[in-house]
């Protein structure tokens, strides 16, 4: 399922997630409470059950990658990445 690379980021802080951009044209629409859409992504061929949000500061829809799915990656590394809605 990946449909596009890239870039981890970390959101400065202590415990700080590490998150993905999904390219709009990727990214599900908004909707749900918070902006949370439910999907299933598959990162870097690690496929889970979670939630992406839009995020009005930037305008752009964000996926949280959890350490044990990103592995040794982390800020600045690119993944392998898709998303596709689910009920």
């Amino acid at each position: 399922m990946p449909d596009f690379r890239a870039k981890l980021f970390r959101i400065p802080g202590p415990g700080g997630w590490v998150f993905l951009t999904v390219p709009a044209r990727h990214a599900p629409p908004p909707g749900g409470p918070w902006g949370r859409t439910p999907v299933r992504a598959t990162v870097d061929g690690k496929t889970w059950d979670t939630s992406v949000w839009w995020d009005t500061k930037s305008q752009s829809t964000l996926l949280a990658v959890p350490k044990k799915i990103r592995g040794g990656k982390d800020d600045g590394d690119t993944v392998a990445a898709g998303v596709e809605p689910r009920a």
